[in-house]
């Protein structure tokens, strides 16, 4: 079973800037490349920060407004200092939010999700830049022919559980949404079947209609239970 990761969908042709880089030349590149923020490195190529439109626009927002406010928050504090920087390093928000390569979609899904941004500049071991990943990048996993999906069903999944049995279940993919049916042997194998299929990058929702011949999610005789279904 092919398994998804951040390399298989990331922008290896990545914009970024060294951590000099004056305030109007990131908003000369923001706008030339439509994109909506760049990593910031170091002279090795490490990922030390990010600047995004919203570190840009500070300026904006607190033009003309320098002088602090009476208990104004420890954030506010901070975005009026970034919106008096000129560079970079004093621009940008660090440290960086990054993944490594070889991460899992889900596991940059998750990330993504949890620390609230939009995209993660990929690196290696090292802290190297070598590539970024957007949401929508991540998505494109759902753009994979329905035949791929149903390949991978068959041999990842099903060859491993059913070994010659793989004929007794039939996968059907109508644009990512799978369908096994069909009869097994164990129960375990049945749910199992349906538990892996999910993981299947492309796969949007499983209707598992698996029979089988022995329920054995309780073995009487050694006292294990193999979970509900």
């Amino acid at each position: 079973m092919e398994n998804w990761t951040v390399d298989d969908v990331m922008t290896t042709a990545v914009v970024s800037v060294d951590q000099t880089a004056t305030y109007r030349s990131m908003v000369d590149m923001l706008i030339e490349n439509r994109v909506s923020a760049v990593p910031v490195v170091d002279a090795y190529l490490r990922v030390t920060g990010v600047v995004s439109e919203a570190d840009l626009l500070r300026k904006i927002e607190y033009a003309g407004d320098e002088a602090p406010r009476l208990f104004e928050s420890r954030r506010h504090r901070g975005e009026r200092v970034k919106a008096q920087a000129r560079t970079a390093a004093d621009l940008m928000s660090a440290p960086a939010v990054t993944v490594l390569s070889g991460t899992s979609i889900a596991a940059a899904a998750r990330k993504m999700d949890d620390e609230k941004v939009k995209r993660l500049p990929v690196v290696d071991d090292l802290g190297r830049l070598t590539g970024i990943v957007t949401r929508g990048d991540l998505l494109k996993v759902h753009l994979r022919p329905d035949d791929e999906i149903r390949a991978d069903i068959e041999s990842g999944v099903l060859c491993g559980l059913l070994a010659g049995r793989v004929g007794t279940v039939a996968v059907t993919v109508d644009d990512g949404a799978v369908t096994l049916d069909g009869r097994v042997e164990l129960w375990s194998s049945a749910h199992e079947a349906a538990r892996l299929t999910r993981q299947v990058p492309g796969v949007v929702e499983v209707a598992d209609k698996l029979s089988f011949d022995v329920d054995d999610r309780t073995d009487l005789g050694a006292g294990i239970a193999f979970g509900a279904a």
